[in-house]
């Protein structure tokens, strides 16, 4: 019988973030399509599930913020040495030092294939500079591969590959309506805002989201006669309360007390969403990922949004009419009050595109390509 073919995805930690989600989906699909999945992390709260899934978790301290660990380095080189990967996939900037230390290390017939990829619009300096190292890098978005291509012009050079994050189409299908309990307890809850126009702005409560445009947006929405009532969906960083306490006071200075509602981070964001009539995305700084903006098209929910980073590319595949230049609120006013008064509302193209599907068969692809 032939052996698996061994692949290690490396990053900082298994924790709540996006990355450290991405990572476990993709290792349960390598499971599923005849690979052996192995991780390398400082661990974290998802490695329980990670491991459920038939992945194997080697934890080492790859999340330290110092170029100079020897004994990691070293107990990485023996972990390769033992392990003898195919594959080893770098997801992080901070751990592609020390792997790439250890990788070196080892005889040149030895080194398994690298891949790394860029994850966002990171600084140019030492940490991320070593993420061009790998024999191919993937970028999630065209954009953040010309933000890289300017920056770092070496990596020209390398075997440049786009795989745009996607969402589950399972769980967020076109068309999706909640079901009849979900939608009686909604409107029980919020029956002050049923009769409304509901616009909703989804993503963690930070300055660089944009409330402060979504909320003068809103006011002169309410001036043009449009019955609007916003809703503000996601977590609040415990570092950022002083941000949540201008937003409310923001909120109260406008006179918008009883037109926004504060939702925090909700599990059933999905259903909201869906039964919002329109949402925003007022991100001030281009994004390499937005999930709550693609959740949005993926669910044929209309999305007006500033159209720079990664949502251009979403929009002008999906929805071109929701293109509004980025960080001109007076021009998103504009659009939404256009779009209010149209009898025939323009819908989103099913997302056949940016879904977890196709990102995972692109990097399958690519692993192929390496070996």
């Amino acid at each position: 019988m032939s052996k698996k073919i061994k692949i290690l995805q490396v990053l900082r930690r298994l924790d709540a973030s996006e990355v450290a989600h991405s990572t476990i989906e993709l290792a349960k699909f390598l499971i599923h399509s005849g690979y052996d999945s192995c991780v390398l992390s400082n661990g974290g709260i998802m490695q329980e599930t990670l491991e459920k899934e038939g992945s194997k978790h080697f934890t080492l301290p790859v999340h330290q913020k110092s170029l100079v660990n020897f004994n990691t380095i070293w107990r990485i080189r023996s972990l390769f040495m033992r392990e003898r990967f195919d594959i080893i996939h770098i997801h992080s900037r901070m751990s592609a030092w020390f792997v790439y230390a250890a990788w070196k290390q080892l005889p040149s017939y030895m080194r398994p294939k690298l891949v790394t990829t860029f994850n966002s619009y990171y600084p140019i300096d030492t940490y991320a500079e070593v993420v061009s190292k790998g024999e191919v890098i993937i970028y999630p978005s065209k954009s953040v591969k010309n933000f890289v291509l300017e920056k770092l012009p070496s990596t020209r050079k390398k075997k440049l590959r786009v795989v745009h994050k996607g969402i589950d189409s399972n769980k967020f299908p076109y068309g999706y309506r909640p079901n009849s309990k979900w939608l009686e307890e909604w409107n029980d809850e919020n029956s002050s805002f049923k009769d409304k126009f509901i616009i909703s702005l989804p993503g963690s409560i930070t300055s660089r989201k944009g409330h402060s445009d979504f909320l003068h947006i809103l006011f002169y929405l309410k001036q043009d006669g449009i019955p609007v009532h916003g809703l503000i969906i996601g977590p609040s960083d415990a570092d950022n309360e002083g941000y949540y306490l201008s937003l409310n006071n923001n909120i109260k200075r406008l006179g918008l007390t009883n037109d926004i509602s504060l939702l925090h981070d909700r599990k059933d964001l999905r259903e909201i969403i869906a039964v919002s009539d329109l949402v925003l995305s007022c991100s001030i700084m281009p994004e390499a990922f937005d999930k709550a903006s693609l959740v949005s098209l993926s669910l044929g929910v209309p999305l007006i949004a500033y159209s720079h980073g990664v949502l251009r590319e979403h929009q002008k595949a999906l929805y071109p009419y929701g293109i509004v230049e980025a960080n001109k609120k007076s021009t998103m006013r504009l659009k939404i009050r256009e779009f209010y008064g149209l009898k025939e509302k323009p819908k989103p193209l099913k997302n056949e595109k940016f879904t977890m599907e196709c990102a995972h068969k692109e990097v399958l692809n690519i692993y192929k390509e390496v070996l």
